[in-house]
């Protein structure tokens, strides 16, 4: 078990009233069924533990080698994390951990464990079911990073955090659940991930955060978007669009673009819905973003997308390798075209 922090294990303060990260002890005073599983289990936590909104890819890393440090050692691994960026670290592991044989499950929950009415000793010991569960065959039943959250799990690059307050706070709208947990824990076999390989971990670790993120939105200047692609720093954006994948049609526009094309600038068009994804020739104006350089992402969420594209980057890939595999599926990410 990996804590890095969040509300699962926070507590109040008794001076300012507000909640603050504890200790991973904490968690295991309040949750005593942790030892009626009858499982061997280590934990190692961050120092501090962190407010998951302080989440970056440093941190990324760490939770990286502690996996890869005990990845022949442990059936699985359960990590303990603040549900604000959860989605991104679920994305960004998927990536990180290639070729990945054992279950990676992240949970947490909207209260703190300890408090009167809360939903984190379910999730953590439904976490750790899941994280145990094997097949017909003695194998992990799942081989990838999942979120386990009330009542779901799901595919950790598909996630998206939809509620602040519901403790059903994660979905994933463009793929199906990989399982449900009520009475009993029932995986849907078919959804699951299976590696290409049977090779080892393949870690790639490296995130280059020198990407960004242009929310489009009606009455968007001109003066407003280059600034936006001025920055020189940026490798690659993430373009949020309107419905299918649409932007405005003004000549400025696509040629604002369409300049950050010519200078070597990655734009991939990733849809501001929920459910969907990016239909490029659906639309003239998103046939016009194809035209301009941008490149689609067909049905990722945001998280996925920009966490790939930290990481495809920070394997060292030049940025025409970049565009390409972006648009591949790496690791469930996203629906074949």
């Amino acid at each position: 078990m990996i804590y890095t922090g969040g509300t699962i294990g926070m507590i109040e303060s008794p001076t300012t009233h507000t909640l603050v990260p504890f200790d991973f002890n904490h968690l295991i005073e309040n949750v005593p069924k942790i030892g009626q599983l009858g499982y061997d289990i280590d934990h190692v936590q961050f120092d501090p533990p962190i407010d998951s909104s302080n989440m970056n890819p440093k941190c990324w890393q760490e939770i990286v080698k502690y996996i890869a440090d005990g990845y022949d050692k442990y059936d699985g691994f359960v990590i303990l994390h603040g549900t604000d960026t959860m989605a991104y670290t679920a994305s960004a592991l998927s990536f990180m951990l290639g070729n990945l044989h054992k279950p990676v499950v992240i949970t947490g929950s909207q209260l703190p464990i300890g408090e009167t009415r809360e939903d984190g000793t379910e999730n953590l010991i439904t976490a750790l079911e899941v994280a145990a569960a094997k097949d017909v065959n003695g194998n992990p039943m799942v081989q990838e990073v999942v979120i386990s959250f009330e009542n779901y799990l799901i595919r950790g690059n598909r996630s998206t955090k939809k509620s602040s307050t519901d403790f059903d706070a994660f979905t994933s709208y463009n793929y199906p659940k990989l399982g449900t947990m009520d009475l009993h824990i029932d995986f849907n076999v078919d959804a699951l991930y299976r590696p290409a390989n049977d090779g080892p971990l393949d870690i790639h670790d490296q995130m280059d955060a020198n990407v960004g993120v242009i929310y489009l939105f009606p009455g968007i200047t001109e003066e407003n978007l280059r600034h936006q692609l001025a920055d020189t720093t940026l490798k690659g954006v993430v373009l949020r669009t309107f419905g299918a994948g649409n932007a405005p049609t003004e000549p400025w526009f696509t040629e604002a673009l369409t300049e950050a094309s010519q200078r070597g600038l990655i734009m991939v068009n990733i849809t501001q819905c929920d459910n969907g994804g990016v239909e490029e020739k659906r639309y003239q104006t998103g046939d016009m973003l194809a035209k301009a350089g941008v490149i689609s992402g067909f049905d990722m969420t945001c998280e996925a997308a920009i966490t790939k594209m930290m990481n495809l980057f920070g394997r060292g890939m030049a940025k025409d390798e970049v565009a390409q595999y972006m648009q591949q599926n790496i690791a469930g990410e996203v629906s074949p075209s």
